[in-house]
């Protein structure tokens, strides 16, 4: 069966190597971003997935501060040498995503509804892994490369802090995209048998 979402799937890849060389407008990004996001499943409808779309000084800054953090916690220069190369991959990019939780909005259907309770977090990365998923193949389909970074919490206070985000926005993860300056290697996949159940 011929699935051309299932081909956008598979061009959605890790790019680590990007640039500014994209068409594309950040109002163009920014409407495929919230587009992306909005047409994304949660449990209960509960929409508790954030994104902020940075662009330009505001997208360095993000790494800025990345790097302002690591470099207190990272204390081998060559180590530190090895993440500074990488944080300026990022910041060679066009623009940075910045996915957060509303945890309000969890904490108030975990009250409404408390049967489920222990569930409402859980849901909610899902949803967050879902809109990280159609944002990211949203833009592959365009051409532009991303990869999604984990540098929270680390990083959490001075990017709330930079940015006036609320206080119970919580940061879940950094998508850095640009144009794609060169591919991502090849990609290894377990073995079918070890991953699927096919029952008839």
């Amino acid at each position: 069966m011929k699935s051309e979402f299932n081909q956008l799937a598979a061009q959605r890849r890790s790019i680590y190597a990007l640039g500014k060389n994209v068409t594309a407008t950040p109002e163009e990004i920014y409407e495929l971003v919230t587009t992306a996001v909005r047409n994304s499943p949660s449990a209960f409808n509960s929409q508790t997935v954030r994104a902020v779309v940075l662009f330009n000084q505001a997208s360095d800054q993000v790494w800025d501060i990345v790097e302002e953090t690591l470099a207190k916690i990272v204390t081998d220069p060559a180590a530190f040498e090895k993440t500074k190369q990488k944080i300026a991959s990022f910041r060679a990019g066009i623009g940075t995503v910045l996915y957060l939780t509303d945890t309000s909005s969890v904490h108030k259907l975990e009250e409404q509804f408390p049967a489920y309770a222990a569930n409402f977090a859980p849901w909610a990365e899902q949803a967050i892994g879902g809109s990280q998923q159609a944002v990211w193949t949203a833009l592959a389909e365009q051409g532009i490369g991303a990869s999604l970074q984990h540098y929270n919490p680390l990083i959490d206070d001075a990017i709330h802090h930079a940015f006036d985000l609320p206080a119970e926005w919580q940061l879940r993860a950094e998508m850095p995209f640009g144009s794609i300056e060169a591919p991502a290697g090849n990609k290894d996949y377990l073995d079918e048998q070890q991953v699927f159940k096919f029952i008839k």
